[in-house]
């Protein structure tokens, strides 16, 4: 287990994130905030960077604008972006950040502005899911 992993969750901790799941072996931890709609947030160590991944929703059958959408979405945010998963079948929030200089600020910056980039598109995303 690298210092990485474990200055991470101590981080975590200290910003009141409840660490739903851990797995130490692959060095990344699960955690939440559903008042901000932090849910199943992964933080994964994977030297020298820290990915930081929430899945959102679903790609619908019928995307039309959405991936147009989603890019200009991504203008807007602070930190991270909205991206698809390897199949192209699921919206996801992405960021990452370097280990080796990580500090407690970045990193909550970085799950403070997937908060925010939910709350600020959260009903044109939900409208986009039911399509």
């Amino acid at each position: 287990m690298s210092e990485y992993f474990e200055k991470v969750k101590v981080f975590l901790v200290d910003m009141g994130y409840a660490i739903s799941q851990e797995n130490a072996e692959e060095e990344l931890v699960i955690v939440n905030d559903e008042e901000s709609g932090i849910k199943n947030l992964i933080v994964d160590c994977e030297d020298p960077i820290l990915i930081l991944e929430q899945m959102i929703m679903k790609v619908p059958g019928k995307p039309g604008d959405l991936f147009r959408r989603l890019l200009q979405m991504n203008r807007t945010l602070v930190h991270g972006a909205f991206v698809l998963d390897e199949e192209g079948k699921m919206v996801l929030f992405r960021d990452t950040l370097r280990l080796e200089n990580l500090d407690q600020n970045e990193l909550e910056g970085s799950i403070k502005a997937l908060g925010l980039a939910l709350a600020e598109n959260a009903e044109e995303l939900l409208s986009f899911s039911k399509k």
